[in-house]
């Protein structure tokens, strides 16, 4: 099996996942009430869950689009775009995990206590922060192709 099979059979996995994701992150959000399953959080509020889910979704759409003929590169920047997609979302994510952490509590005191701010970057995680590392495989083949200059 060549590295472009491996490639667009791992990024079709990935489509299909984040492809669920978007669609039980859209779901969440008309239902209007969070969903937390074990270290997985899916939030409910429109920007998160709705706009979030959209760009999920969408995702997921890029990458199932480009893996068919992996290695041509209309095709395999879709799948880099699915990638840059994930990336937003969960540097969204990420950022908000940051800023929650550093006040304290209303009756706290200004700064969060250490052990607040530690206990913000605990589980549950929305699904674009697991996705993440995987979407992460996009470098190694951006690399490849520049370094065959494919």
């Amino acid at each position: 099996m060549s590295k472009n099979n491996v490639g667009s059979l791992y990024f079709g996995i990935l489509g299909v996942i984040a492809l669920a994701f978007g669609i039980a992150d859209l779901v969440v959000t008309i239902g209007g009430s969070s969903v937390c399953w074990g270290i997985l959080e899916i939030p409910n509020d429109m920007f998160r869950g709705g706009w979030g889910g959209f760009i999920v979704l969408f995702a997921g759409v890029f990458y199932l689009s480009g893996t068919k003929n992996f290695s041509e590169i209309h095709q395999f920047s879709k799948v880099v775009m699915g990638s840059i997609l994930i990336w937003i979302i969960a540097g969204c994510d990420i950022f908000a995990m940051i800023t929650e952490s550093i006040p304290g509590g209303e009756e706290g005191p200004w700064l969060n206590t250490l052990e607040g701010f530690l206990g913000t970057y605990t589980p549950p995680y929305p699904p674009a922060i697991f996705l993440l590392p995987f979407s992460l495989v996009a470098i190694y083949y951006i690399r490849k192709r520049k370094q065959y200059g494919g």
